[in-house]
């Protein structure tokens, strides 16, 4: 046990950044920018998605290719330029452009806003553009250089660079045979033996770097829990600031609770009786029958704060009689300012009767 408080109490000593981080400061890093997020993830996804539509839409993206390349050689060579057909040539080369590209861009689009949403959610903050000093510290530049960071980001390239490579020559060797009599083959032929083969090699290739994505959006999120853990000292800082200092607390409540008594204490000379336990616990009640529809209790407390109780009552002439089990009872089940309750109605009637009887007074209907 002592070992393990030595072993506590150091690492709090070191600062050791060993506790998960709270909400409160995963909120601020947020805020910050500071997200795990992995830029290989929405590139893989807008490459397969890319390659996809093109194994989807071939028809559309042949039809709008072969009608840009058929009027180019058909009509736009031979054309009789001038300066009130130039305008409307360029326009209708334009919207061909634009109609073959529109589906690549929507994809792009649409793929990565996707998977920016999937890493981080919503999220609107310009502190990242913030510019730093530190970012054009040489000496800051040199340690990243040599991180664990950049060394995994050279494993990343590396890696996607012999994947790709090995893709590349795997499918071009297994089409070998057809590569070698390209030669022979028609204009037509050649094209749709070529975007085969693009497209077949694009779709491997944009699924193995999307899995590679994967892996790297997960040593991603580990990075950046392990950079916003916080130290034991840390946490207690936290909650200092926002739930306050204990101690500040503490002795707000010390004082709150001395007003309380004080005013409480300016009740009692207003009491009709005091019940006690006699040392105990003291309750100091008071009854009007044209104002109320049973005895109120005006103050009441336990040791120190009954003897108090006791001792005004005492200076005040308010009558203090000897009841353990009433006066037990109106301090569980009684708060200051309530009524009595309904079960102890006939005992407290009983002792305000005797306490009336004694001031010689008559209780009032």
């Amino acid at each position: 046990m002592q070992t393990f408080r030595f072993r506590l109490d150091l690492q709090m000593f070191n600062q050791e950044k060993t506790e998960p981080a709270t909400a409160k400061k995963r909120a601020e890093t947020r805020q910050e920018g500071q997200v795990a997020t992995s830029q290989e993830l929405p590139a893989a996804i807008i490459l397969l998605f890319i390659f996809l539509s093109f194994m989807m839409l071939g028809d559309y993206y042949g039809e709008r290719v072969l009608r840009i390349f058929g009027d180019l050689f058909e009509s736009w060579l031979t054309y009789d330029l001038s300066t009130g057909n130039l305008m409307p040539l360029f326009s209708s080369l334009l919207i061909q452009l634009l109609l073959l590209i529109a589906p690549v861009f929507i994809i792009a689009v649409v793929a990565g806003l996707f998977s920016t949403y999937y890493q981080v959610g919503f999220l609107l903050t310009a502190k990242p553009l913030m510019p730093k000093l530190s970012k054009i510290n040489p000496l800051a530049g040199a340690k990243q250089m040599v991180s664990l960071r950049s060394m995994v980001e050279m494993v990343k390239s590396v890696l996607k660079l012999i994947i790709v490579g090995f893709m590349v020559y795997s499918s071009l060797w297994g089409e070998k045979e057809t590569l070698l009599t390209l030669a022979q083959m028609e204009p037509l032929q050649i094209f749709k033996f070529t975007a085969s083969v693009t497209l077949s090699l694009g779709v491997k290739i944009a699924a193995l770097l999307l899995v590679l994505a994967i892996f790297d959006y997960m040593y991603q999120k580990y990075e950046h829990e392990k950079s916003i853990k916080m130290s034991k000292q840390d946490i207690k800082d936290e909650h200092k600031k926002s739930e306050g200092d204990p101690l500040i607390k503490g002795k707000i409540r010390e004082k709150q609770r001395r007003m309380a008594i004080r005013r409480m204490m300016q009740n009692v000379p207003k009491a009709d009786v005091v019940i006690t336990n006699p040392t105990h616990f003291a309750v100091a009640l008071q009854y009007d029958a044209s104002k109320m529809d049973a005895p109120v209790v005006l103050a009441k407390g336990m040791d120190y704060v009954a003897l108090r109780i006791r001792e005004l009552a005492k200076e005040n002439g308010v009558t203090i009689m000897e009841n353990k089990p009433l006066a037990r009872a109106l301090y569980d089940r009684a708060e200051i300012g309530d009524a009595i309750p309904a079960d102890l109605f006939q005992a407290v009637a009983e002792v305000l009767a005797y306490v009336y009887k004694l001031k010689g007074r008559v209780k009032k209907a």
